[in-house]
């Protein structure tokens, strides 16, 4: 790669901010431009205020962007990445109709049965009815989900038919969007979760790396599904083995027949795994880099981050060798009270520098705004607490050291992020 590049990074989330991070200690890097605005990553990037998606192609146009990359989801289903190559704007992100993989868990799920990809054995549904008649021929507990995207929020795991009809009502009722009032029933998976990544430019796949996301919001993977309060990386159970049959038989199968289908995809994409008797199944696709494993996946990254990603977006990712920290890195989520449903916002936080001052410890903001007065809250997942450590149960040890330091009454987080791999239940005290 040649030159400098001015780069434009769209999202305000904790994981744009690990992404911002990484780029900016690039030596290739120009000018890093970020929409919307966060105040913590506006300290390292030009945070510039759009109306809409429709002045993004101008903001390239006028800052000589070589590379615009997309973070979270809803623009890439809206098709902002189509729009922005049909105005020969190198992006990394996938076209709408390859981001369907995120987009429809339907469609997913037919795609899988098609090609025989490992899954849980499911059902979709457009009439309520029929999903309520359907549940209720399945022994709980059965997984019950939105067919579109819901923030991690649109699915539920159903241990009654009681709560299983319950779900399907949400769904259909219109609680996760008007337009997402399908409904996906699933065989309910047991084993351990994980998460795998592998970067594609549409012809070459590289294997990134592996995580472990904590969805559930309490300890011991209690309480309502969430976007995610907590991840480490990398995760033992994928061992070498696994993620050779994760690529054989989940990956390559599924972009072949993406690109079949006259929808090539390009970009990051991400497994969701659920692991037993050492073999992978697929539990979802994304579109993106998870939030927050990119944040462990960030601190962890020893290759320069600008060109891997430039040359997947102009699709000359071909074969080589990404270097990854020896390290883990353990990220914790705090949250506000009441997330994933009701919280306050503009309540005060404190100790975040001198959390951050701590060796091998990096604060990403997913939900905060600078005043005169310091930090606020200002969303639902607040701060990533992430940390590097010689194992998973010495990055979480500094991880949650770096938590004890942060004072914000109307917070919450979970004690127990990577305890199936340390062999704790509570890894940090109760205050």
């Amino acid at each position: 790669m040649k030159g400098r590049k001015n780069i434009l990074l769209i999202g305000n989330a904790g994981r744009e901010h690990a992404l911002a991070y990484a780029l900016s200690g690039s030596p290739h890097l120009g000018k890093l431009i970020t929409t919307p605005k966060n105040d913590a990553i506006s300290q390292i990037s030009q945070a510039i205020k759009l109306p809409n998606d429709n002045n993004i192609i101008k903001l390239c146009q006028k800052n000589n962007i070589h590379l615009t990359i997309i973070g979270p989801e809803q623009p890439l289903i809206n098709g902002l990445a189509d729009k922005l190559r049909n105005a020969n704007i190198p992006t990394l992100g996938p076209s709408a109709k390859a981001a369907k993989l995120e987009a429809s868990k339907g469609f997913t799920r037919d795609l899988c049965a098609k090609l025989k990809i490992p899954a849980p054995a499911y059902a979709r549904f457009q009439n309520p009815n029929a999903a309520r008649q359907y549940a209720q021929t399945q022994k709980p507990p059965i997984v019950i989900k939105a067919d579109g995207i819901a923030g991690g929020k649109g699915v539920a795991i159903a241990e009654t038919q009681t709560e299983a009809l319950h779900a399907i009502n949400r769904i259909a009722e219109g609680t996760f969007g008007e337009k997402n009032r399908d409904i996906v029933i699933e065989e309910f998976l047991t084993g351990e979760e994980a998460s795998f990544f592998v970067l594609t430019d549409g012809k070459s796949i590289i294997p990134l790396a592996s995580a472990q996301d904590h969805k559930r919001l309490l300890d011991g993977d209690k309480g309502p599904n969430t976007g995610g309060m907590g991840a480490y990386s990398p995760a033992p159970i994928l061992t070498p083995d696994i993620e050779e049959q994760v690529m054989a038989e989940i990956i390559r199968p599924a972009l072949k027949e993406m690109t079949a289908r006259g929808a090539p995809y390009q970009g990051v994409l991400y497994a969701g795994l659920m692991i037993q008797n050492r073999r992978a199944k697929l539990i979802e696709f994304n579109a993106r880099f998870g939030d927050p494993e990119c944040q462990a996946l960030m601190m962890r990254l020893e290759s320069d981050l600008l060109p891997l990603l430039y040359d997947c977006a102009t699709g000359n990712l071909g074969e080589r060798e990404i270097s990854w920290r020896s390290e883990a890195a353990l990220t914790i989520v705090m949250a506000a009270k009441g997330y994933p449903g009701a919280y306050e916002t503009n309540s005060p936080i404190r100790g975040i520098e001198k959390a951050e001052a701590l060796d091998g410890v990096r604060i990403f903001h997913a939900g905060t705004a600078k005043t005169q007065d310091g930090w606020r809250a200002a969303g639902g997942r607040v701060l990533n607490i992430t940390a590097l450590g010689k194992t998973v149960a010495d990055a979480a040890s500094l991880a949650y050291q770096a938590a004890s330091c942060i004072e914000w009454k109307e917070g919450h987080y979970r004690r127990d992020i990577g305890a199936s791999v340390i062999g704790q239940r509570a890894l940090a005290r109760e205050e």
